[in-house]
């Protein structure tokens, strides 16, 4: 019995060290990250303790521009081909949020709605903009709403994208979203970042994973490897409540888009119409043969959608 135990115990160091040697991976440099995902239109701000990366394109005199919010795990990059389309029409301003992309982490380490609400106030006010058309996906879904209910008087129009808010039953969830809420394992994560792992996730929430190329999982990957960004995405995982949802989205008055990918696999259509029953004044487009993130995967039928429910 003794020998087998300490056969077993040499063969799991042994295990160990080989998937160390493997996963490991360390932060990369942020300067390095800025000089392959910054571009021309890049700008960064200060905001609570944080050098915000944003951009801010198309026509500078719109006085109400747009704003999109990206998802967990994601990054301003996720709107690009929207914005390309979109920009010669109107005012687009992208950002990083606080535990994604250049941006990284929250020295506080709060991820609350209610920190999100007020850093979107914040940063808003540091460049000037007193009033907005918000749009977000995902978790930028749920910002959005969340700061309309809250400063409804700042925002003229509403886009929902496979928002984030209402209780969900998944049908398959990126496994780092899983691994982000299990102890212990959670704080691998730090440290055992294989490129599969990021690749699967990504996968995951697209329809057609033929349209999930190297060079997307390579910007999912390596600014996920921006130096905090993966505590920031443990962290933020663990504030995924939505306190009072139901309350606050029925009292939203403000023009919404509810646009949804039919073959949404983390945030099913089903809350779609959650949406669309409990908002007062919406607009609800589904888009077939599309997951969760159709602004990445459709982005023409995305524009068009944007486009007829802004005239």
């Amino acid at each position: 019995m003794m020998k087998f135990l300490k056969y077993f115990g040499w063969t799991l160091l042994v295990f160990i060290f080989v998937i160390c040697a493997a996963f490991w991976k360390n932060d990369f440099p942020l300067e390095e990250l800025k000089s392959k995902y910054t571009s021309p239109s890049s700008s960064f701000t200060k905001v609570m303790q944080m050098n915000v990366h944003y951009r801010d394109e198309g026509i500078k005199i719109d006085s109400i521009p747009l704003v999109l919010l990206h998802g967990t795990g994601a990054s301003l990059h996720t709107w690009e081909h929207c914005v390309s389309a979109l920009k010669n029409s109107f005012r687009i301003i992208t950002l990083d949020l606080p535990a994604y992309g250049l941006t990284g982490q929250n020295p506080e380490r709060i991820y609350s709605q209610e920190f999100y609400v007020e850093f979107i106030n914040e940063f808003l006010k540091s460049i000037q903009v007193d009033q907005c058309i918000i749009g977000g996906n995902s978790l930028g879904g749920a910002i959005a709403w969340n700061y309309a209910h809250q400063y409804p008087e700042k925002v003229k129009k509403l886009i929902l994208i496979d928002a984030a808010g209402y209780p969900m039953v998944s049908e398959s969830k990126p496994i780092a979203f899983t691994l982000a809420q299990i102890p212990v394992l959670k704080h691998m994560l730090n440290y055992l970042t294989p490129k599969f792992l990021a690749k699967k996730s990504v996968t995951n929430v697209y329809e057609d994973p033929t349209k999930v190329t190297d060079t997307l999982v390579n910007r999912y990957y390596e600014l996920f490897l921006r130096e905090g960004n993966r505590q920031a995405f443990v962290d933020r995982m663990n504030f995924s409540k939505y306190p009072d949802y139901f309350e606050k989205i029925r009292a939203i008055q403000t023009p919404t888009l509810i646009l949804w990918g039919e073959n949404d696999k983390l945030i099913p259509v089903a809350n779609a119409y959650k949406f669309q029953n409990d908002l007062a004044n919406d607009t609800l487009v589904i888009l077939k043969k599309t997951g969760h993130v159709p602004m990445e995967e459709a982005p023409e039928q995305t524009v068009e959608v944007i486009r007829n429910f802004l005239k």
